[in-house]
């Protein structure tokens, strides 16, 4: 029981070191990673497109 008191002694005092973002960079970020999401999901969709492509060419 005493190491389970500690140990939330010690989340408690590294939770005080964490610095929260405000609303401003929240939203930044936030917005950040949807495009960064997006940009990736087209990317594998395009290569799917092509690689699809080239296996109807080869099997052809």
């Amino acid at each position: 029981m005493k190491k389970l008191g500690k140990f939330f002694i010690g989340v408690r005092k590294e939770m005080a070191k964490v610095r929260w973002p405000n609303k401003k960079e929240l939203i930044k970020y936030s917005i950040a990673t949807i495009f960064i999401i997006i940009v990736m999901a087209l990317f594998f969709v395009i290569s799917d497109f092509i690689l699809a492509w080239i296996k109807t060419l080869v099997n052809s």
